[in-house]
């Protein structure tokens, strides 16, 4: 049987959750995210005051933009001092990322009562296994879509393939508020011509890598040789970029994972020194702690090695971590453990980010069953 296999993309999407209580900002650039961004105030004559992006100062990243904002050059990931130079009369909001989530749980819950078989992606996508489904194909998609929108107000861009390397290409090929069709039939006259970069799988250093050996259309590295892209990228990566760019991908739906580690982090507004800000340093290190555990607790997890992550303000970065005999939730547990891993990493410079995270995550359960006995609380 051909496998239909749907790729469901948000648009823009933290942008567009934002739009639902600001409508008047629609079609309007506008970017999301920086560090300790005001709240939009409402004026006396009911219209709201938004900050512009030109006005801010500070560290922090975009977290996404409207797709106006876009073709201004704009992007999540982008710093927000570089994106104000680009587009410096757009607007700019502070995340919200309770909002996000709720709009996640509700776009996710109407696209199961469809189509139950779902991967989730991340908190803005997902693939779908269309295959045992009866229904026409496109049918079947506008009635997600439909149901995604009734949700959440939003609109999302799906991409049906027979594999999720494909899907995840012709999701974004025709946004927003798009449905794309690719079959392997169509491999050369619609994936061939894009550039190697919409492979899901080669990032900025490869796709360099590739450009400098003439390689710029998903069609030329169809066509390089094996032994080539192996002498270059290694016997694995190399196979598997030939195997992408000829569109072929076995992986399956994966349906539930189990979370392997989870982490809080923060960069500090102005870089602050082990010693002269101690203080401060420990309310914030403490406070990461804190929430790391309260993920744990609220996820039903524990986890028995805790890390920590360091940036200096050379953008040097270092981690350590240990193992703990038994695995915690407890906030006081993950605060002593992370204060050890502290006191083994040199506190000379100053620092730009903190971060704490846990790992080898297990539930309570299993914890009992391969132990033997019971966790710390």
């Amino acid at each position: 049987m051909q496998r239909r296999i749907a790729h469901l993309d948000m648009d823009a999407f933290f942008a567009s959750v934002e739009l639902l209580t600001y409508p008047e900002l629609s079609g309007l650039p506008v970017a999301v995210g920086g560090r300790s961004v005001p709240q939009p105030t409402r004026q006396a004559n009911g219209s709201w005051q938004f900050m512009r992006l030109g006005e801010y100062t500070g560290r922090g990243v975009l977290t996404t933009a409207t797709y106006e904002g876009r073709a201004l050059g704009i992007h999540s990931g982008m710093g927000v001092m570089q994106a104000a130079r680009l587009a410096p009369h757009a607007i700019l909001l502070p995340a919200n990322f309770d909002a996000y989530r709720i709009a996640s749980q509700r776009f996710k819950a109407a696209v199961v009562t469809i189509a139950p078989e779902i991967e989730d992606r991340g908190i803005d996508e997902i693939y779908i296994d269309l295959t045992l489904l009866a229904e026409d194909t496109l049918a079947l998609v506008q009635q997600i879509k439909t149901a995604v929108h009734a949700a959440t107000g939003l609109t999302c861009s799906v991409g049906v393939a027979p594999n999720k390397l494909l899907a995840k290409i012709c999701s974004d090929l025709n946004k927003p508020n798009g449905i794309t069709f690719l079959t392997m039939d169509d491999i050369a006259s619609q994936l061939w011509p894009l550039p190697v970069r919409k492979i899901n799988g080669i990032g900025p250093r490869a796709g360099e890598k590739l450009a400098a050996l003439g390689i710029q259309a998903i069609g030329e590295l169809a066509r390089a040789e094996l032994i080539f892209l192996q002498q270059h990228f290694g016997r694995s990566y190399g196979h598997w970029l030939l195997e992408a760019a000829h569109g072929r991908d076995n992986r399956e739906i994966v349906t539930h994972r189990e979370p392997k580690s989870t982490s809080r982090e923060t960069t500090f507004e102005r870089d602050l020194h082990p010693r002269d800000d101690k203080a401060q340093l420990g309310e914030i290190f403490t406070a990461l702690c804190n929430r790391v555990a309260d993920d744990l607790n609220k996820k039903g997890y524990i986890g028995r090695t805790i890390g920590i992550k360091l940036r200096y303000a050379d953008f040097s970065t270092i981690t350590r971590d240990v193992t703990l005999p038994e695995a915690t939730a407890n906030a006081q547990t993950i605060r002593r453990a992370a204060g050890e891993c502290l006191r083994r990493v040199p506190l000379e410079q100053r620092l730009r980010l903190i971060g704490v995270r846990v790992g080898s995550l297990t539930t309570p359960q299993e914890n009992i069953s391969t132990q033997g006995q019971l966790p710390l609380a």
